[in-house]
């Protein structure tokens, strides 16, 4: 009788659920058709002027946000902080977060996606994996009118840890008040604090005191109209009104967003995960027998089964013009540099086998790469020894900013080529992918080339630029310096990006909290 008595309790809280969520509905259509009669203006109502003195309220999600469900955030934090098992996990509960309602739902997603979770890990993915999609997806509209204000307050329901390194960095966002969760040791629990989950009119009520901020933005929902009518000036986002033009362009960016980590390329959606699990084992084939193709198979019969399996390459510019050296000292072929595949995808696109030179290389990487590898030491006199050697005996490729960038930046070109030979040839590199990210800074870079494999149809634009002329060369007087300047200007002016001064050494502190040097056993 335990069994029947089990499924007839459980069947009464699903119907119940259902029920109490189908009123919800009914609810909010009767709210939407009303809107009119509303006593807070559209967001687009709210002037800029004079704001600086002013102070302003509000929550990320739904408001600042131009996703209203917070789901792809936890996923992130799921996968990337977490593991492959525990963001299966957070999709399998999907059907469940579907019926019940927006507490419950928030709480369930807590607990998969914190429980057991180090407390390194999530500092890490708030702060190299979460702004990136937050940006993408922030609110112009929304934002402009907080950047019009002197101070700015955020109150939400999520969890603080997962919003408010992005709020201050990014936004300038004074303080934020959100649910805090329990840890133990350097472990989160995956329970939310004594407090329980943030209630934004009471948190506001108690932060300001009698005292009422002057502007508030909310969204329709019931919670948010007690929260905003707090305010001297109250201002409400329409579900409606979030169009593509609400999207903030990335030159509006209120900080450049120049490194970032996490192997997920794609906004994670309940859809869009399921697609991504579901792709997953035909994936792993994929990039398997990419690899396999590409090492062990003639030059051309195994470019041409890449091709087919979704590789594209795309390749435009100039002949190489003869050598103008009379001995058999190679080509320098200085590239700009996407992943640890740069090299051989610039081997495919000239048709002939390349020495490329690299930091901090796995042995892994080395093991299936398909062309010859050096590793260079960080010594610049053992590394131009090196490098020099290996231009008597062919052409080599080099990539001077000393590792990868994802976004549309240069990092600063180091000099040490410009020194070592008269022949140079740009080339423009830049590369696209649609899952996953063939880079990590944190994670394991053995992987590196197997992830961007792994991707339906990963595509490698290269532009072979005009050999450099001898005048623009040490050899004619310029400063290794220069050289290394004025190439790095050419090839952003090419692929349209952006030069900056940042280094390997930003990057790696930045994004991981080291140097980025792989140790040898």
């Amino acid at each position: 009788m335990a069994f029947p008595m089990v499924f007839l309790k459980l069947a009464n809280w699903v119907l119940y659920q259902l029920l109490a969520n189908s009123c919800y509905r009914a609810a909010r259509k009767v709210r939407k058709s009303s809107q009119h009669l509303s006593l807070f203006p559209s967001l687009s109502k709210c002037g800029l002027d004079k704001r600086g003195s002013h102070t302003l309220v509000c929550d990320i999600q739904g408001t600042l946000l131009r996703s209203q469900s917070f789901f792809p955030y936890f996923m992130l934090v799921a996968f990337e902080g977490g593991s492959i098992v525990r963001a299966f996990l957070l999709l399998l509960s999907w059907p469940i977060l579907w019926v019940v309602d927006y507490e419950l739902k928030l709480r369930i997603m807590i607990f998969i996606s914190f429980c057991g979770l180090r407390l390194k890990y999530m500092e890490s993915v708030s702060r190299t994996v979460l702004p990136k999609f937050y940006l993408e997806n922030l609110n112009f509209e929304a934002y402009k009118v907080l950047a019009s204000t002197g101070s700015k307050v955020v109150f939400t329901s999520v969890p603080r840890v997962m919003v408010e390194g992005f709020l201050k960095e990014y936004l300038g966002v004074a303080d934020v008040v959100g649910s805090e969760l329990q840890t133990v040791g350097r472990f989160y629990t995956g329970l939310v604090g004594e407090s329980g989950l943030l209630v934004k009119h009471r948190a506001l009520k108690e932060y300001f005191g009698d005292a009422n901020p002057d502007i508030g933005l909310g969204t329709l929902s019931l919670h948010d109209h007690l929260f905003i009518s707090l305010c001297k000036e109250a201002y409400v986002v329409h579900k409606e009104d979030i169009t593509s033009s609400t999207m903030m362009p990335r030159e509006k960016y209120p900080k450049p967003l120049i490194f970032h980590d996490g192997r997920l390329a794609f906004f994670p959606t309940p859809l869009a995960t399921l697609c991504m699990f579901m792709y997953l084992p035909l994936g792993i084939v994929l990039a398997i027998f990419r690899i396999i193709v590409g090492n062990y198979l003639p030059h051309k019969f195994g470019m041409m089964l890449g091709f087919w399996s979704g590789v594209h390459l795309e390749v435009k510019g100039h002949k190489i013009p003869p050598k103008s050296n009379h001995h058999q000292k190679g080509v320098l072929y200085v590239c700009t540099h996407r992943t640890l595949l740069d090299p051989v995808f610039l081997s495919m696109a000239l048709g002939k086998h390349l020495t490329a030179v690299t930091y901090s290389l796995s042995k892994m990487s080395e093991f299936i790469s398909p062309i010859k590898t050096v590793r260079l030491t960080r010594d610049r006199k053992q590394d131009a020894e090196t490098m020099q050697r290996k231009l008597n005996e062919g052409d080599l490729v080099v990539c001077p900013e000393g590792t990868t960038c994802r976004e549309p930046y240069l990092l600063r070109f180091s000099s040490l080529f410009a020194e070592l030979a008269d022949d140079i040839v740009p080339v423009a590199m830049n590369s696209h992918v649609s899952m996953f990210y063939g880079t990590t800074a944190s994670g394991l870079k053995c992987l590196d080339p197997l992830f961007f494999l792994m991707n339906p149809n990963p595509t490698y634009y290269v532009q072979i630029l005009p050999k450099l002329p001898r005048e623009l060369t040490c050899a004619g007087g310029r400063s290794s310096f220069d050289v290394a300047n004025y190439i790095q200007k050419h090839l952003a002016d090419a692929l349209g990006f952006q030069c900056t001064t940042l280094t390997r050494r930003d990057k790696y502190m930045m994004l991981a909290g080291n140097e980025g040097v792989v140790r040898k056993p």
